[in-house]
């Protein structure tokens, strides 16, 4: 069925058609420097990096892994003023799908690298591990179980470019590093300095988005610096929902009374970047952000009217504080804040680095326009839920040399390091009404309706620490051939010990052909999140084909509630990680790069599915003081395989007068399947419930796109520029348990448009259309929407979203 709906239509073109088009444009047509090579003003089209290397003066051509680079230009390049959105248009290989009514993942949203979970990609800034986000996403939308770092808390402003290593790198950098590593390195230095605001809205007059960023440096005397880069936006929310006929009864029936859309959204954020020169051999550094994130999302619209429990065939009132139904309000508060402080030098040779680090990522949720049913008239309308909160503290030491050895072309890096880790997770409880049920006959749902409250028992804090020593070997053997090897060693204190290896190897035929590939294992622990989180709350289900309200437990594993369900306590994910890739640059202007991939990996961490508990389950962990009919906990579910190949050629053109056309094709391959499932647990068999289910299963295999392909141009001539960016989205597979219910979406193609121009020397002006064809997916079919009726007619799990046609303007001044 077609996915591809648009308010016009384009013809779609087949999946091999395309894919056979983008392999002679990589080998044939020359193709530009996109996003993903930094563009310097003059000479080659390669820059120096530091993500996956402790050599020097490494560049992405020498590079033995794939390897990414996105410029500040790049990631102002897009209407979106949020990095997770930006990179997904940049970099195929990265998926960021648009929850709406996931509850918090409307606030903060999981992006995939590579189609593997959120929490599988290991994101620094300035080289420092990254914390992650308290929240966790746990309902129906891509990264189910995942808790990840929080990309859009980093605002673009604050960036000077992105190095997006796509492989595995555990054994350099720890646990997370599977997918690959986002490295984002912040603006530094005293010169310069630059303001921008902006405006836009969707071709439906909603989105409105307003926004004033800037970052400029100051000196610290003769010998340091400090950067400060803000940013201030206000997001309205969209809404694509559709009018509520299901019952003519109703005192709202035909009007649109849901909001599914983009959540309302107001960021605040200041980034720092400092550096002091003490001495002719120590550099003193500091960086962070404090920053805050409101979010208004809305939850599932409350009907006026329910089936009265004494007779299926009549209705009653469900409140009278709102005769007409309601729609509750997630309004939350995110505070992230880190702070970053080092020493760093050179002695004896030694280039070397000693850092603290800490950061901390705080949700808190309010609900207003609801009702705890169970209070009746007595009910709050508004409740404050509870929080989340996670903590990490790193200490961290490196250092590297460079040793001549007499048969080598080029000298031997050795590097090694040490790092302690310390983790802290906390839940904190709501206020007795937002969880609180009243016996009541006939019995009504109790706590705050669209997200019950964390109860006392959920409260509670768990930490825990790990150390890590490594060693990194790096060296040209000849012109021709250089090579790498890397091994880590970690203790966990609450799962033990791992090590991870890593060797990597490239090969130049010539100046124009090389050879590169790399081998590794890694491991992802299960975090605290994954551990410890656990709630009581309201859940829709899908039971005898009617979207249903229950009571759901998310129980932490080591909790009676878990363990009288079978649950287990939680191991490493265990990764090994294969790249092939062939590099082509037949000239200064033109490169084509070529990786295919595979990665196994073992004991993968999943939310098992909502367990429809029998009489039997049910009285047990009432007895144990949580009466509900649902539960749910983490397991090592699945052992999975994920195959691909990404492929990306640039091309630049220099023309008369300093113009210039730079070109850029890239395409991404991505199929995971599921190698081996976990057994069931005795208990759950008994009672006739599989702890992973089909959908759990199809989610991690087929709900991202399968392939994404882009082709992107920049025209740059005199004052200036013209930018156009085509990106093909793959099918994919929304999944249900019934597989009747399966709904598959067509490829989709959108185009985004802008132009620029300078004014003297300080004045530039932007104009730009995303979506300008005003593309949106398929509505989601009758049978799979599941009794929601139209009310929400797109899938979350598009890829680039359902909000059509949106048009911006900037202004900016620089310095």
């Amino acid at each position: 069925m077609s996915s591809s709906t648009a308010r016009s239509q384009l013809p779609a073109l087949p999946v091999k058609t395309v894919l056979a088009a983008s392999l002679i444009a990589c080998f044939s047509l020359p193709m530009h420097v996109q996003a993903q090579q930094e563009l310097p003003a003059e000479g080659e089209l390669q820059s120096v990096v530091v993500t996956g290397t402790f050599a020097k003066n490494r560049r992405t051509i020498d590079s033995e892994s794939p390897i990414d680079i996105l410029t500040s230009r790049d990631l102002q390049s897009t209407g979106s003023g949020e990095l997770a959105t930006v990179l997904a248009r940049l970099l195929p290989s990265l998926n960021f799908a648009r929850a709406t009514g996931a509850d918090a993942s409307d606030a903060v949203r999981p992006a995939q690298l590579r189609g593997l979970s959120p929490d599988q990609t290991l994101v620094l800034v300035n080289g420092k591990r990254r914390y992650t986000s308290a929240v966790v996403n746990v309902n129906g939308s891509l990264g189910r179980g995942s808790a990840p770092v929080d990309l859009n808390a980093i605002p673009l402003a604050a960036i000077d470019h992105v190095e997006v290593l796509r492989d595995g790198a555990a054994a350099q950098y720890g646990s997370d590093a599977i997918a690959g590593v986002i490295n984002i390195i912040l603006k530094k230095g005293a010169a310069g300095g630059d303001i921008e605001v902006g405006y836009g809205q969707t071709q439906e007059r909603d989105g409105k988005q307003k926004s004033i960023k800037g970052s400029a440096g100051f000196a610290l005397g003769d010998d340091g610096w400090v950067r400060v880069s803000a940013e201030v936006a206000e997001r309205d929310p969209t809404n694509r929902a559709g009018a509520d006929f299901r019952n003519p009864l109703e005192p709202r029936y035909g009007k649109v009374n849901q909001r599914y859309g983009d959540p309302e959204s107001k960021p605040a954020t200041i980034f720092l970047n400092s550096e002091y020169h003490i001495n002719d051999n120590v550099d003193w550094y500091a960086f962070g952000n404090y920053g805050k994130r409101d979010t208004s999302a809305a939850a599932t619209w409350r009907t006026s009217l329910i089936t009265d429990p004494n007779n299926s065939k009549l209705f009653i009132q469900r409140t009278p504080l709102f005769p007409e139904g309601f729609l509750p309000l997630q309004n939350s508060t995110l505070t992230d804040q880190s702070i970053v402080t080092g020493l760093r030098g050179e002695a004896a040779g030694w280039r070397w680095d000693a850092s603290i680090n800490y950061g901390s990522n705080k949700f808190e949720l309010d609900l207003d326009n609801t009702v705890n049913q169970s209070l009746g008239a007595n009910s709050p309308t508004h409740f404050y839920a509870g929080s989340l909160k996670n903590e990490q503290t790193v200490l961290n030491l490196d250092a590297a040399r460079e040793f001549p050895v007499s048969y080598f072309t080029g000298p031997l890096t050795v590097a090694v390091g040490a790092e302690a880790r310390h983790e802290k997770y906390s839940i904190g409880a709501g206020d007795e009404a937002s969880y609180i049920t009243v016996v009541t006959t006939p019995a009504t749902a109790g706590g705050s309706q669209g997200f019950a409250g964390f109860r006392p028992a959920n409260a509670g804090s768990h930490s825990r620490h790990n150390e890590s020593v490594y060693v990194n070997l790096e060296a040209e053997a000849t012109k021709n051939l250089s090579g790498g090897v890397a091994l880590r060693h970690e203790r966990y204190s609450d799962f033990g010990s791992t090590t991870s290896a890593k060797g990597s190897a490239r090969y130049s035929f010539s100046d124009a052909l090389s050879l590169r590939g790399t081998v590794s294992s890694g491991f992802r622990a299960p975090s605290l999140a994954q551990q410890y989180y656990t709630i009581t709350t309201t859940n829709f289900q899908v039971i005898k084909d009617t979207n249903t309200a229950i009571e759901t437990g998310t129980f932490a594993v080591n909790t009676p509630q878990a363990r009288a369900l079978g649950a287990q306590d939680l191991k490493a994910e265990k990764a090994r990680n294969y790249s092939l890739g062939l590099q082509f640059q037949p000239s200064r202007n033109f490169t084509t790069t070529v990786d295919a991939y595979r990665i196994d990996i073992d004991n993968r961490i999943l939310l098992s599915a909502n367990l429809i508990l029998s009489n039997d389950l049910k009285n047990i962990l009432a007895a144990q003081g949580t009466p509900v009919g649902s539960g749910r906990y983490f397991t090592n579910a699945v052992d999975t395989r994920t195959e691909g190949v990404d492929i990306v050629s640039t091309y630049r053109i220099d023309l008369q007068d300093k113009d210039r056309l730079d070109l850029t094709v890239a395409y991404n391959h991505n199929k995971s399947t599921v190698r081996k499932i976990a057994d069931n647990p005795a208990i759950l068999t008994a009672n006739n419930l599989k702890l992973i289910d089909r959908q759990s299963i199809d989610r991690i295999t087929v709900a991202s796109p399968k392939d994404k392909f882009s082709l992107a141009a920049d025209y740059g001539f005199g004052i200036w520029n013209v930018h156009g960016l085509v990106t093909r989205y793959g099918s994919f597979t929304v999944p249900q348990n019934d597989a009747k219910l399966d709904q598959t979406y067509d490829p989709q193609w959108v185009l985004d448009v802008s132009g620029s121009v300078k004014l003297g020397k300080n004045w530039r002006l932007v104009a730009g259309i995303d979506n300008v064809t005003n593309r949106y997916p398929a509505q989601v079919t009758s049978n799979g929407n599941l009794n929601v009726n139209g009310t929400q007619p797109y899938s979350i799990f598009a890829p680039n979203g359902f909000n059509g046609r949106y048009y911006y303007a900037k202004a900016g001044y620089s310095w």
